[in-house]
Protein backbone atom coordinates (compact mmCIF):
# COMPACT_ATOMS: atom_id res chain seq x y z
CA UNK A 1 0.00 0.00 0.00
CA UNK A 2 1.39 3.62 -0.88
CA UNK A 3 2.04 5.85 1.78
CA UNK A 4 0.27 9.01 2.14
CA UNK A 5 1.87 12.31 1.18
CA UNK A 6 2.23 13.29 4.63
CA UNK A 7 4.63 10.28 5.17
CA UNK A 8 6.46 11.18 1.86
CA UNK A 9 6.81 14.76 2.97
CA UNK A 10 8.31 13.73 6.36
CA UNK A 11 11.74 15.68 6.78
CA UNK A 12 14.70 13.53 7.19
CA UNK A 13 16.75 16.59 9.11
CA UNK A 14 15.37 19.19 11.49
CA UNK A 15 16.38 21.91 9.55
CA UNK A 16 13.80 20.77 7.31
CA UNK A 17 10.73 20.39 10.07
CA UNK A 18 8.44 23.26 9.26
CA UNK A 19 7.41 25.76 12.30
CA UNK A 20 9.00 25.22 16.14
CA UNK A 21 11.82 27.67 15.78
CA UNK A 22 12.22 27.86 18.98
CA UNK A 23 13.02 24.37 19.32
CA UNK A 24 14.81 24.17 16.14
CA UNK A 25 17.47 26.58 14.31
CA UNK A 26 20.30 28.07 15.04
CA UNK A 27 21.39 27.92 18.74
CA UNK A 28 18.59 26.16 19.46
CA UNK A 29 18.10 22.86 22.11
CA UNK A 30 17.09 20.01 19.53
CA UNK A 31 19.45 21.63 17.25
CA UNK A 32 22.60 21.90 19.57
CA UNK A 33 21.25 18.24 20.96
CA UNK A 34 21.84 17.21 17.31
CA UNK A 35 24.75 18.88 16.83
CA UNK A 36 26.74 17.30 20.11
CA UNK A 37 25.77 13.98 19.01
CA UNK A 38 23.68 13.86 22.36
CA UNK A 39 19.85 12.61 23.24
CA UNK A 40 18.32 12.99 26.37
CA UNK A 41 14.77 11.19 27.12
CA UNK A 42 11.82 14.39 25.93
CA UNK A 43 7.82 14.04 25.20
CA UNK A 44 7.33 16.39 22.51
CA UNK A 45 3.41 17.27 23.24
CA UNK A 46 0.92 19.65 21.09
CA UNK A 47 -2.19 19.44 18.82
CA UNK A 48 -1.70 16.83 15.93
CA UNK A 49 -0.41 17.79 13.06
CA UNK A 50 2.41 20.41 14.01
CA UNK A 51 5.57 18.20 13.48
CA UNK A 52 5.65 16.31 16.96
CA UNK A 53 6.49 12.55 14.69
CA UNK A 54 8.79 14.64 12.10
CA UNK A 55 10.49 16.14 14.42
CA UNK A 56 10.71 12.46 17.14
CA UNK A 57 11.76 10.48 12.83
CA UNK A 58 14.42 13.48 11.93
CA UNK A 59 16.18 13.35 15.62
CA UNK A 60 16.70 9.95 15.21
CA UNK A 61 17.80 10.06 11.43
CA UNK A 62 20.19 12.92 12.22
CA UNK A 63 22.08 10.72 14.99
CA UNK A 64 21.89 7.59 13.03
CA UNK A 65 20.15 5.73 16.15
CA UNK A 66 18.55 2.37 16.44
CA UNK A 67 15.07 3.19 17.14
CA UNK A 68 11.71 1.73 17.66
CA UNK A 69 8.44 2.98 17.48
CA UNK A 70 5.23 1.83 19.66
CA UNK A 71 1.98 3.33 20.29
CA UNK A 72 1.32 2.85 23.63
CA UNK A 73 -2.80 2.18 22.98
CA UNK A 74 -1.91 -0.33 20.15
CA UNK A 75 0.74 -2.29 21.21
CA UNK A 76 0.41 -4.21 23.73
CA UNK A 77 2.85 -5.39 26.75
CA UNK A 78 4.63 -8.30 24.20
CA UNK A 79 5.64 -5.67 22.14
CA UNK A 80 6.93 -3.61 24.77
CA UNK A 81 8.54 -6.43 26.37
CA UNK A 82 10.20 -6.97 22.61
CA UNK A 83 11.62 -3.45 22.68
CA UNK A 84 13.20 -3.92 26.15
CA UNK A 85 14.55 -7.08 25.10
CA UNK A 86 15.83 -5.74 22.06
CA UNK A 87 17.72 -3.10 23.89
CA UNK A 88 19.42 -4.89 26.05
CA UNK A 89 20.73 -7.01 23.25
CA UNK A 90 22.27 -4.09 21.16
CA UNK A 91 23.05 -2.12 24.82
CA UNK A 92 20.49 0.52 24.18
CA UNK A 93 17.81 1.89 21.77
CA UNK A 94 15.74 5.05 21.01
CA UNK A 95 12.00 4.24 21.76
CA UNK A 96 9.15 6.43 19.59
CA UNK A 97 5.55 6.32 21.83
CA UNK A 98 2.70 8.05 20.22
CA UNK A 99 0.00 8.80 22.69
CA UNK A 100 2.09 8.06 25.89
CA UNK A 101 -0.25 9.49 27.83
CA UNK A 102 -2.25 6.38 27.69
CA UNK A 103 -0.22 3.83 28.46
CA UNK A 104 -1.13 1.56 31.13
CA UNK A 105 0.40 0.42 34.26
CA UNK A 106 1.87 -2.88 33.06
CA UNK A 107 3.44 -1.03 30.28
CA UNK A 108 4.92 1.98 32.32
CA UNK A 109 6.20 -0.96 35.19
CA UNK A 110 8.12 -2.30 32.41
CA UNK A 111 9.79 0.60 31.12
CA UNK A 112 10.37 2.50 33.89
CA UNK A 113 13.86 0.72 35.17
CA UNK A 114 14.80 0.62 31.51
CA UNK A 115 14.72 4.61 31.27
CA UNK A 116 16.17 4.92 35.02
CA UNK A 117 19.40 3.05 33.50
CA UNK A 118 19.50 4.48 30.08
CA UNK A 119 18.75 1.71 28.72
CA UNK A 120 16.06 3.29 26.66
CA UNK A 121 15.90 6.89 25.36
CA UNK A 122 12.39 7.50 25.19
CA UNK A 123 10.71 10.29 22.75
CA UNK A 124 7.39 10.37 23.61
CA UNK A 125 4.37 12.16 21.44
CA UNK A 126 1.07 13.69 22.97
CA UNK A 127 -1.43 15.80 21.90
CA UNK A 128 -2.60 15.79 25.99
CA UNK A 129 -0.84 18.32 28.65
CA UNK A 130 1.89 15.90 30.11
CA UNK A 131 1.64 17.89 33.11
CA UNK A 132 -2.17 16.83 33.65
CA UNK A 133 -1.84 13.49 31.90
CA UNK A 134 1.54 11.56 32.14
CA UNK A 135 2.26 9.36 35.32
CA UNK A 136 4.54 12.04 36.97
CA UNK A 137 7.04 8.65 36.95
CA UNK A 138 7.78 8.91 33.60
CA UNK A 139 7.38 12.80 33.53
CA UNK A 140 9.92 12.92 35.81
CA UNK A 141 12.87 11.23 33.68
CA UNK A 142 12.04 13.31 30.83
CA UNK A 143 12.28 16.99 29.38
CA UNK A 144 8.91 18.22 28.24
CA UNK A 145 8.98 20.41 24.67
CA UNK A 146 5.96 21.89 24.23
CA UNK A 147 5.33 22.24 19.48
CA UNK A 148 3.54 25.70 18.96
CA UNK A 149 0.42 25.63 16.49
CA UNK A 150 1.86 26.16 13.03
CA UNK A 151 1.13 29.95 11.33
CA UNK A 152 -0.99 29.90 7.93
CA UNK A 153 2.35 30.62 6.14
CA UNK A 154 3.70 27.26 7.35
CA UNK A 155 0.89 25.56 5.89
CA UNK A 156 1.50 27.45 2.63
CA UNK A 157 4.92 26.67 2.56
CA UNK A 158 4.32 23.30 3.04
CA UNK A 159 1.61 23.31 0.11
CA UNK A 160 4.54 24.68 -2.07
CA UNK A 161 6.80 21.99 -1.28
CA UNK A 162 4.63 19.23 -1.97
CA UNK A 163 3.50 21.02 -5.17
CA UNK A 164 7.45 21.23 -6.39
CA UNK A 165 8.09 17.73 -5.05
CA UNK A 166 8.10 14.38 -7.45
CA UNK A 167 4.41 13.04 -5.76
CA UNK A 168 2.25 15.57 -7.25
CA UNK A 169 3.76 15.95 -10.87
CA UNK A 170 2.52 18.21 -12.71
CA UNK A 171 0.01 19.32 -10.33
CA UNK A 172 -1.58 23.26 -10.43
CA UNK A 173 -2.90 25.43 -7.31
CA UNK A 174 -4.94 28.52 -7.93
CA UNK A 175 -3.89 31.37 -5.54
CA UNK A 176 -7.73 31.04 -3.77
CA UNK A 177 -7.12 27.07 -2.87
CA UNK A 178 -4.27 27.58 -0.98
CA UNK A 179 -6.19 29.72 1.08
CA UNK A 180 -9.49 27.49 1.33
CA UNK A 181 -6.96 24.81 2.14
CA UNK A 182 -5.19 26.64 4.99
CA UNK A 183 -8.84 27.84 6.21
CA UNK A 184 -9.99 23.50 6.28
CA UNK A 185 -6.73 22.81 7.75
CA UNK A 186 -6.89 24.99 10.85
CA UNK A 187 -3.21 25.02 11.28
CA UNK A 188 -2.76 21.15 11.14
CA UNK A 189 -0.39 20.27 8.72
CA UNK A 190 -1.77 16.26 8.33
CA UNK A 191 -4.83 17.65 7.74
CA UNK A 192 -3.52 20.05 4.39
CA UNK A 193 -1.02 17.48 2.78
CA UNK A 194 -4.25 14.47 2.87
CA UNK A 195 -6.60 17.30 1.61
CA UNK A 196 -4.02 18.23 -1.41
CA UNK A 197 -3.48 14.95 -2.15
CA UNK A 198 -6.89 14.01 -2.25
CA UNK A 199 -8.04 17.09 -4.26
CA UNK A 200 -5.16 16.20 -6.49
CA UNK A 201 -6.09 12.29 -6.83
CA UNK A 202 -9.82 13.09 -6.97
CA UNK A 203 -8.88 15.61 -10.37
CA UNK A 204 -8.82 14.72 -13.98
CA UNK A 205 -6.24 17.41 -15.04
CA UNK A 206 -4.27 17.67 -11.71
CA UNK A 207 -5.89 21.30 -11.27
CA UNK A 208 -6.79 22.15 -7.33
CA UNK A 209 -9.35 24.85 -7.73
CA UNK A 210 -11.08 26.05 -4.91
CA UNK A 211 -14.99 24.28 -6.42
CA UNK A 212 -13.05 20.59 -6.48
CA UNK A 213 -11.86 21.29 -2.47
CA UNK A 214 -15.16 22.47 -1.39
CA UNK A 215 -16.83 19.03 -3.16
CA UNK A 216 -13.88 17.30 -1.06
CA UNK A 217 -14.42 19.11 2.14
CA UNK A 218 -16.83 21.86 3.28
CA UNK A 219 -16.33 21.65 7.18
CA UNK A 220 -13.01 23.12 8.94
CA UNK A 221 -10.85 20.65 10.94
CA UNK A 222 -11.55 21.81 14.18
CA UNK A 223 -9.62 19.94 16.94
CA UNK A 224 -11.63 18.90 19.97
CA UNK A 225 -11.23 15.38 20.48
CA UNK A 226 -12.65 13.82 23.47
CA UNK A 227 -9.25 12.47 24.75
CA UNK A 228 -7.61 15.40 24.36
CA UNK A 229 -6.33 19.08 25.25
CA UNK A 230 -7.91 20.77 22.29
CA UNK A 231 -11.85 19.38 23.48
CA UNK A 232 -11.40 20.50 26.82
CA UNK A 233 -10.05 24.11 25.86
CA UNK A 234 -12.82 24.71 23.73
CA UNK A 235 -15.34 23.78 26.72
CA UNK A 236 -12.85 25.45 28.66
CA UNK A 237 -13.24 28.77 26.41
CA UNK A 238 -17.05 28.46 26.24
CA UNK A 239 -17.58 28.52 30.63
CA UNK A 240 -14.76 31.18 30.77
CA UNK A 241 -16.90 33.50 28.38
CA UNK A 242 -20.04 33.01 29.75
CA UNK A 243 -18.64 33.54 33.15
CA UNK A 244 -16.62 36.43 32.02
CA UNK A 245 -20.01 37.99 30.78
CA UNK A 246 -18.60 38.14 26.98
CA UNK A 247 -21.70 36.82 25.29
CA UNK A 248 -20.47 36.84 21.61
CA UNK A 249 -17.49 35.16 22.25
CA UNK A 250 -20.27 32.32 24.62
CA UNK A 251 -22.35 32.18 21.10
CA UNK A 252 -18.61 31.95 19.23
CA UNK A 253 -17.98 29.09 21.43
CA UNK A 254 -20.87 27.37 21.66
CA UNK A 255 -20.95 27.42 17.64
CA UNK A 256 -17.65 25.78 17.93
CA UNK A 257 -19.34 22.83 19.59
CA UNK A 258 -22.17 22.82 17.88
CA UNK A 259 -20.25 22.18 14.54
CA UNK A 260 -18.15 19.34 17.02
CA UNK A 261 -21.89 17.55 17.21
CA UNK A 262 -20.85 17.84 20.79
CA UNK A 263 -24.58 18.67 22.37
CA UNK A 264 -24.22 16.30 25.64
CA UNK A 265 -20.91 18.04 26.47
CA UNK A 266 -22.83 21.74 25.86
CA UNK A 267 -25.82 20.20 27.98
CA UNK A 268 -23.19 19.09 30.76
CA UNK A 269 -21.32 22.07 30.83
CA UNK A 270 -24.43 24.33 30.92
CA UNK A 271 -25.93 22.00 33.57
CA UNK A 272 -22.35 23.05 35.66
CA UNK A 273 -21.99 26.92 34.80
CA UNK A 274 -25.55 27.71 35.78
CA UNK A 275 -25.17 27.06 39.30
CA UNK A 276 -21.19 27.18 39.89
CA UNK A 277 -21.07 31.29 38.32
CA UNK A 278 -24.53 32.49 38.27
CA UNK A 279 -25.21 30.64 41.14
CA UNK A 280 -27.31 32.63 43.73
CA UNK A 281 -27.29 35.48 41.98
CA UNK A 282 -30.28 34.95 39.69
CA UNK A 283 -31.29 31.21 40.71
CA UNK A 284 -34.55 31.38 38.32
CA UNK A 285 -32.06 30.57 35.56
CA UNK A 286 -31.19 27.01 36.54
CA UNK A 287 -34.66 25.67 35.70
CA UNK A 288 -34.59 28.01 32.67
CA UNK A 289 -31.44 26.21 31.63
CA UNK A 290 -32.29 22.74 32.69
CA UNK A 291 -35.48 23.45 30.32
CA UNK A 292 -33.15 24.30 27.75
CA UNK A 293 -31.09 21.30 27.92
CA UNK A 294 -34.19 18.82 27.53
CA UNK A 295 -35.35 20.87 25.02
CA UNK A 296 -31.87 20.12 22.79
CA UNK A 297 -31.92 16.66 23.71
CA UNK A 298 -35.16 16.15 22.49
CA UNK A 299 -34.88 18.14 19.30
CA UNK A 300 -31.56 17.27 18.37
CA UNK A 301 -29.02 18.96 15.96
CA UNK A 302 -29.76 21.41 13.89
CA UNK A 303 -33.15 22.35 16.07
CA UNK A 304 -31.18 22.04 19.02
CA UNK A 305 -28.91 25.03 18.56
CA UNK A 306 -32.34 27.37 19.41
CA UNK A 307 -32.38 27.01 22.79
CA UNK A 308 -29.31 26.75 23.51
CA UNK A 309 -28.12 30.10 21.91
CA UNK A 310 -31.38 31.53 23.93
CA UNK A 311 -30.49 30.17 27.33
CA UNK A 312 -26.51 31.05 26.98
CA UNK A 313 -27.13 34.91 25.83
CA UNK A 314 -29.53 35.38 29.50
CA UNK A 315 -26.20 32.80 31.11
CA UNK A 316 -23.82 35.31 29.74
CA UNK A 317 -25.31 38.40 31.02
CA UNK A 318 -27.02 37.56 33.69
CA UNK A 319 -25.46 38.43 37.17
CA UNK A 320 -22.77 36.55 38.31
CA UNK A 321 -21.58 34.64 41.85
CA UNK A 322 -19.82 31.59 42.82
CA UNK A 323 -20.79 32.39 46.58
CA UNK A 324 -22.59 29.05 46.56
CA UNK A 325 -19.30 27.06 45.19
CA UNK A 326 -16.94 28.69 47.73
CA UNK A 327 -19.18 27.57 50.74
CA UNK A 328 -19.33 24.05 50.04
CA UNK A 329 -15.85 24.45 49.02
CA UNK A 330 -15.11 25.82 52.18
CA UNK A 331 -17.40 23.42 54.37
CA UNK A 332 -15.41 20.84 52.68
CA UNK A 333 -11.85 21.80 53.74
CA UNK A 334 -12.93 22.91 57.07
CA UNK A 335 -14.05 18.48 57.31
CA UNK A 336 -10.14 17.39 55.16
CA UNK A 337 -8.52 20.06 58.02
CA UNK A 338 -10.44 19.15 61.48
CA UNK A 339 -11.46 15.94 63.42
CA UNK A 340 -15.15 15.14 62.78
CA UNK A 341 -17.35 16.60 65.54
CA UNK A 342 -19.97 14.82 67.45
CA UNK A 343 -23.16 15.76 66.02
CA UNK A 344 -24.97 17.94 68.96
CA UNK A 345 -27.09 15.58 71.40
CA UNK A 346 -30.13 17.57 71.14
CA UNK A 347 -30.25 16.91 67.30
CA UNK A 348 -29.60 13.58 67.24
CA UNK A 349 -32.00 10.80 66.20
CA UNK A 350 -34.76 11.02 68.63
CA UNK A 351 -33.41 13.11 71.37
CA UNK A 352 -36.62 14.56 72.94
CA UNK A 353 -34.35 17.33 73.79
CA UNK A 354 -34.92 18.99 70.16
CA UNK A 355 -36.35 22.23 69.82
CA UNK A 356 -38.65 21.90 66.84
CA UNK A 357 -38.51 25.25 64.59
CA UNK A 358 -42.24 25.09 63.75
CA UNK A 359 -43.29 25.27 67.45
CA UNK A 360 -41.72 28.70 67.50
CA UNK A 361 -43.07 32.28 66.33
CA UNK A 362 -42.08 32.68 62.49
CA UNK A 363 -40.61 28.71 62.42
CA UNK A 364 -37.10 29.84 64.14
CA UNK A 365 -35.48 28.98 67.03
CA UNK A 366 -31.86 29.49 68.61
CA UNK A 367 -30.24 26.29 68.95
CA UNK A 368 -26.40 24.84 68.32
CA UNK A 369 -26.38 22.79 65.48
CA UNK A 370 -22.75 22.13 64.73
CA UNK A 371 -20.85 20.11 66.48
CA UNK A 372 -18.61 21.60 69.26
CA UNK A 373 -15.00 21.77 67.93
CA UNK A 374 -16.70 24.20 64.86
CA UNK A 375 -19.55 25.73 66.01
CA UNK A 376 -18.53 28.97 65.78
CA UNK A 377 -17.38 28.97 62.14
CA UNK A 378 -19.10 30.74 59.03
CA UNK A 379 -19.22 29.33 55.58
CA UNK A 380 -21.51 31.05 53.58
CA UNK A 381 -20.52 34.73 52.65
CA UNK A 382 -22.87 35.62 50.30
CA UNK A 383 -21.98 38.46 47.10
CA UNK A 384 -23.57 41.84 46.99
CA UNK A 385 -25.56 41.20 43.67
CA UNK A 386 -29.88 41.58 44.23
CA UNK A 387 -30.90 38.65 45.27
CA UNK A 388 -27.80 37.69 48.35
CA UNK A 389 -28.54 40.86 49.41
CA UNK A 390 -31.91 39.33 50.48
CA UNK A 391 -29.94 36.29 51.97
CA UNK A 392 -28.18 38.50 53.62
CA UNK A 393 -30.77 40.36 55.10
CA UNK A 394 -32.45 36.96 56.35
CA UNK A 395 -29.24 36.35 58.13
CA UNK A 396 -28.64 39.22 60.05
CA UNK A 397 -32.20 38.97 61.30
CA UNK A 398 -31.98 35.67 62.51
CA UNK A 399 -28.25 36.22 64.23
CA UNK A 400 -30.42 38.65 66.13
CA UNK A 401 -32.64 36.29 68.23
Amino acid sequence: MEELLSIKMRPNKLSDVIGQSHLIGENKILSNLINNKKLFSMILYGKPGIGKTSIAMAIVNELGVRYRMLNAVINNKKDFDTVVNEAKMYNGLVLIMDEIHRMNKDKQDLLLPVLESGLITLIGMTTSNPYHSINPAIRSRCQLFKLEELSDDDIKLAIDRASNSEYLEGIIIDDDAYDYIVGMAKNDLRYAYNLLEVAYFASSDKHITVDSLINICNKPNIFHDKDQDGYYDLLSAFQKSIRGSDVHAALYYLARLIEGDELDSICRRMAVIVYEDIGLANPSLGPKVMAAINSALMLGFPEARIPLSAVVIEMALSPKSNSAEAAIDRALDIISKTNSGNVPNHIKNGNPEYKYPHDYKNSYVKQQYLPDNVKNVKIYYPKKNKNEKLLKEVMDKLSEY
